[in-house]
C-alpha cells in the first residue's frame, strides 16, 4: 500500500494523541448532550440511562472496529476507505454517501443550535455566520482547528461540571427520580439509544483524519477509546444530575433541559451561562463536523465518486480547501433555508449505516492485521441495524430514501463508465 504522506497530493501528519483526543471530544461533547436528552427521555422515560448504556455499548464496538481499521488504513475518508478496501467499492461508497449526507444535515442542525441560543430572532442569520467563520478556521489548517477545539472543549466541560454540581447539591435533587427503568419498554429504550447515539458519534472524526495523524497505528487506537471513555463519564454524570432535579417526565417536556435543570435547582444566574455553553458546544461540534465531512468528500473525490476537482490540497495550508469551501457553502444554504430540529434522527440513521459497514469491514481483518475480538464487530453490526430501525419512522423513511438515491447515482455512474 502506498504511503499517503509521501504523495505530494496528500495531507501532512501533524496531530499527536492529545490533539486527536481533543478533536474526538470536541465532536462528541457538543450540542448533542444539550439537545438529545429530552427526546430520549420522551422515548424511554425512566429507562433513559438504559438507553444511554445501549448507545455506549454500540459506540464502543464501533469505535474499536474503527480504530483497528484506521490503524490499518491511515488515509482520509474513514469507513469510506475501509469499506472499499475490505468489502468492495459499492460498500465503501454507500458508507461515504451516508456519512456525507447525514453529517451535512448535522452541520446545519448544529449551526441552527448556535443561532437559537445566541439570537433566537435571527437564528438562521447567526447559523450562516457560524458556518462561514468555522469554514475559514478549517481552511487555515488542521493545527488551528485542533487548538480552537481545545478551547471549546475546556469551556463546555466547565459548563457541564457547573450543571452537575448545581443540580446534585441543590435542595431539589432527589436521586430517586433517576429511576430504574422498570416501567420502560424495549422499543422505547432502543429508540432512546438511537437518538443518544447522535451525541456519541464524533469519534469518527479521529478516523477520518487518519492521513493527518502522526504514527496512526499507535495514535488512533489510543485516541478513539480515550475520547469515548471520557465522553461516557461526562454524559452519565450530566444525565443523573438532570434526572435528579427534573425527573424523567420533566426532562421529556423540557425544551432546553440543562437550562431548566439549573433553574429548577434554584441557580438562576447559571441559566445564561448554560445557554452560552450550549452555543459554544454547538460551535465545537460544527467545527469538527465540517472537518470530517470535508475529509470524506476529499476521499470520494479522489475516486471520482464526487467531482475530482474537490480532491485538490492547498499548497500552503495543506487542507482540502475546495472540499471545505463546497461543504461550507452547502451547509450555509441549508442552515439559511431549512428548520432542522428533527435532524437528530436522520443523522443517527445515516451514521449507524456508516458504522454498520465499518463493523462488517472489521470482521474481515486477520489476526496479523490487528483484528478486534470477534464479538466486537458482531455486536457492533447488529447494534447499528437494531438502533437504526428503532428510530422514529420519519427518520427511517427519510434515511432509506437518501440511501436509495445514492445507490441509484452509483449505478448510473457505473453504467455511464461502462458505456464510455
Amino acid at each position: 500500500m502506498s504511503n499517503p504522506s509521501k504523495d505530494p497530493g496528500a495531507l501532512q501528519r501533524r496531530l499527536g494523541v492529545p490533539d486527536a483526543v481533543m478533536i474526538g471530544l470536541g465532536s462528541m461533547i457538543g450540542a448533542g448532550i444539550f439537545a438529545a436528552l429530552a427526546p430520549a427521555a420522551r422515548a424511554a422515560g425512566s429507562g433513559l440511562l438504559l438507553g444511554l448504556a445501549a448507545a455506549a455499548l454500540v459506540a464502543y464496538c464501533n469505535a474499536t472496529s474503527s480504530a483497528r481499521l484506521a490503524a490499518r488504513y491511515p488515509a482520509s475518508g474513514g469507513t469510506y476507505v475501509y469499506g472499499r478496501e475490505r468489502l468492495g467499492e459499492f460498500w465503501g461508497y454507500l458508507a461515504g454517501w451516508a456519512f456525507v449526507v447525514g453529517k451535512t444535515a448535522s452541520c446545519a442542525a448544529m449551526a441552527l443550535t448556535v443561532g437559537w441560543y445566541v439570537w433566537p430572532d435571527q437564528a438562521h442569520a447567526v447559523a450562516v455566520a457560524a458556518v462561514v467563520a468555522l469554514t475559514a478556521v478549517n481552511y487555515a489548517g488542521i493545527h488551528k482547528s485542533a487548538m480552537l477545539t481545545r478551547v471549546i472543549v475546556a469551556v463546555v466541560l466547565a459548563v457541564l461540571a457547573a450543571v452537575v454540581v448545581a443540580s446534585l447539591t441543590s435542595g431539589e435533587s432527589d436521586l430517586a427520580r433517576v429511576g430504574t427503568g422498570t416501567d420502560a419498554t424495549i422499543g422505547g429504550v432502543l429508540q432512546a439509544a438511537g437518538l443518544l447515539f447522535f451525541a456519541f458519534a464524533g469519534y469518527a472524526r479521529i478516523a477520518t483524519l487518519g492521513e493527518e495523524v502522526r504514527d496512526p497505528a499507535r495514535t488512533i487506537p489510543r485516541a478513539i477509546p480515550s475520547a469515548l471513555g471520557i465522553t461516557l463519564v461526562v454524559y452519565v454524570a450530566v444525565a443523573v444530575a438532570v434526572l435528579s432535579v427534573l425527573g424523567a417526565d420533566g426532562l421529556a417536556d423540557a425544551t432546553a433541559p440543562l437550562s431548566e435543570a439549573v433553574r429548577a435547582a434554584g441557580v438562576e444566574w447559571l441559566v445564561p451561562v448554560v445557554g452560552g455553553g450550549a452555543a459554544v458546544a454547538a460551535l465545537g461540534s460544527l467545527l469538527a463536523l465540517i472537518l470530517g465531512v470535508s475529509r470524506t468528500t476529499l476521499a470520494m473525490a479522489r475516486d471520482r465518486h464526487l467531482p475530482h476537482a474537490l480532491s485538490v490540497i492547498h499548497p500552503r495550508f495543506q487542507v482540502p480547501h475546495r472540499a471545505e469551501l463546497v461543504v461550507g457553502l452547502v451547509v450555509a444554504v441549508v442552515a439559511a433555508t431549512v428548520d432542522l430540529r428533527g435532524a437528530i434522527g436522520f443523522s443517527s440513521f445515516g451514521v449507524l449505516v456508516y458504522y454498520a459497514v465499518a463493523n462488517a469491514a472489521a470482521w474481515t481483518l486477520t489476526r496479523g492485521e490487528g483484528r478486534p475480538p470477534r464479538w466486537i464487530p458482531v455486536v457492533g453490526l447488529a447494534g447499528c441495524v437494531v438502533l437504526a430501525v428503532s428510530l422514529p419512522v420519519s427518520s427511517v423513511l427519510a434515511g432509506a430514501v437518501v440511501l436509495a438515491v445514492g445507490t441509484a447515482a452509483y449505478g448510473a455512474r457505473r453504467v455511464w463508465a461502462t458505456r464510455s
